[in-house]
């Protein structure tokens, strides 16, 4: 679901979002519109009005773990739980973690992936919102979601600052509700 379908239709904080996204043309490949999100955290306000619609629908929904997404979800993630006052759980690309780990394997529009996370980082029954950057195909998220589950843990929902919806992500999250800000931004600006 969208943010402006859930009751921020005319909030000008999407606005601002939306506006601020860099689309950089084929890369990594030729034929991608990379959505790049380093335009929006060097914007001290958009940044925060990001953090802030997150942390105004998560705060009382009884959240007691944020997992972000290497590497982009991690800009992200740590702030709105620092604000809902629960932990962070970092979901890492291979060999990144020290310890025991699990890990989950999931397929990308381009090849294949991973994620880690430390045996133990969730107890059971905790209730896990994950956090990334963007969704496309929704692979990642769900390699999230069951490295999550499969250490006990409730994911209650996912959340993304920009959704492809064209790439029917939504379709590959189990069933798992999808808070997305805003769209791809389709042209410019190109700095």
């Amino acid at each position: 679901m969208f943010a402006a379908e859930n009751g921020l239709k005319d909030d000008p904080r999407l606005k601002g979002i939306s506006d601020a996204i860099r689309v950089v043309p084929n890369f990594p490949i030729p034929g991608i519109m990379f959505q790049d999100i380093t335009a929006i955290v060097s914007k001290h306000k958009v940044f925060k009005d990001i953090i802030d619609i997150f942390v105004e629908r998560y705060k009382d929904m009884d959240i007691s773990v944020v997992a972000g997404i290497e590497a982009r979800g991690f800009i992200f993630a740590p702030a709105i739980a620092l604000a809902i006052g629960v932990k962070f759980v970092p979901l890492r690309k291979p060999r990144k973690l020290p310890g025991e780990v699990i890990s989950e394997e999931y397929e990308l529009e381009y090849g294949k992936d991973c994620l880690e996370m430390h045996v133990g980082a969730v107890e059971r029954g905790e209730r896990a919102l994950v956090i990334d950057d963007l969704v496309a195909t929704g692979g990642t998220l769900s390699a999230a979601i069951r490295l999550l589950e499969r250490n006990g843990a409730e994911v209650v929902e996912c959340a993304c600052v920009i959704g492809l919806p064209e790439a029917e992500g939504r379709c590959r999250l189990d069933g798992k509700p999808l808070y997305i800000l805003v769209g791809p931004r389709q042209y410019g600006p190109f700095f």
